[in-house]
């Protein structure tokens, strides 16, 4: 049986939904941000907004008018900062959408309105999925950096330098994300907040553990007095022998994760391989009710599997 031919207004009106999200992408993620404003370089001129920085002003402003009323839904300010990334969650909600856009119209011309499901899931979970891979490489990253920083505010303060003051030094030697945090730390506390809890908010946004001894460390000084610099030296030598076991630890359960990878990868990958290498035999899946069932099985059961091979993986330690 063949295709259903596709009417030529339906494809007109999707290259039209691809092109405005290729817009609205380029508009609101890729967005230069070291560009001089017009109110600058024209003063004397009123500059109007275009259309589409009005249509995407609206639709970011009705986006954070829902998500004040949901705090945590999907994605929120403090995942973004987790992530390091600067931007609002509504341009971050707003670029997803206008992926699964995209993706929609060129699933629904490849293989139909299943594969454009498909391909809207793909595209949701992809940036979801990417969101998370930034955290967790900001975080390791942050963990790495943590021992040369400690040893950086322990001399600065045998030089005889205040605690803030060994903080802001250490924050213009270092590299992001440390130095970001570390500037965040020393602004916050320059307009009132407490030196503890901008050192908490730290430690829960980079999810480090052993700056968050560091923060008590400093708190239990902060009460009782003595030397911190020993104290903290103390400290460094802890989150270096936990970093070298944390290393080993991941060197051996290397193997393990690229093996659950290629296990979770290689039936999807071969799905819409055979998809493209025959689309006739793969139509089985996707216009009988047994295909459904399949997939559905398919599903249950790589996503089954997919847990038991993550907590193997896994140790703790």
């Amino acid at each position: 049986m063949e295709a259903p031919e596709v009417p030529a207004s339906l494809f007109v009106a999707g290259i039209l939904l691809v092109f405005t999200a290729v817009i609205l992408l380029f508009a609101v993620v890729f967005k230069s941000k070291n560009v001089i404003p017009v109110s600058r370089r024209r003063p004397n001129v009123a500059v109007a907004p275009s259309g589409l920085t009005r249509l995407t002003d609206s639709a970011v402003g009705a986006i954070n008018k829902r998500l004040k009323a949901r705090s945590g839904f999907l994605v929120d300010r403090e995942k973004l900062e987790g992530a390091g990334l600067k931007t609002q969650p509504a341009n971050f909600l707003l670029m997803m959408g206008a992926g699964a856009f995209v993706g929609s119209v060129v699933g629904f011309l490849l293989g139909g309105f299943l594969i454009a499901i498909l391909l809207v899931a793909a595209v949701s979970a992809g940036m979801l999925g990417y969101l998370s891979l930034l955290t967790s490489k900001r975080r390791s990253k942050f963990g790495e950096q943590l021992p040369d920083t400690l040893q950086m505010l322990t001399g600065s303060m045998r030089a005889g330098h205040s605690l803030l003051r060994a903080i802001d030094a250490s924050a213009q030697e270092s590299d992001a994300p440390m130095s970001e945090e570390l500037s965040r730390i020393i602004n916050e506390t320059r307009i009132g907040r407490d030196l503890r809890e901008s050192m908490t908010d730290v430690a829960r946004r980079t999810g480090s553990e052993d700056f968050s001894w560091i923060s008590q460390a400093i708190e239990i000084h902060r009460e009782v007095g003595g030397d911190l610099a020993e104290v903290l030296d103390h400290v460094g030598e802890t989150i270096r022998d936990r970093n070298q076991i944390h290393r080993q630890v991941k060197a051996l359960s290397a193997e393990g994760k690229m093996s659950a990878v290629v296990l979770m990868g290689l039936p999807v990958v071969l799905f819409f391989a055979l998809i493209m290498i025959n689309a006739q035999y793969a139509k089985t899946f996707t216009t009988t009710v047994p295909g459904f069932l399949m997939l559905g099985a398919a599903g249950v059961m790589l996503t089954a599997g997919g847990f038991w091979v993550s907590r193997l993986i896994k140790p703790k330690y």
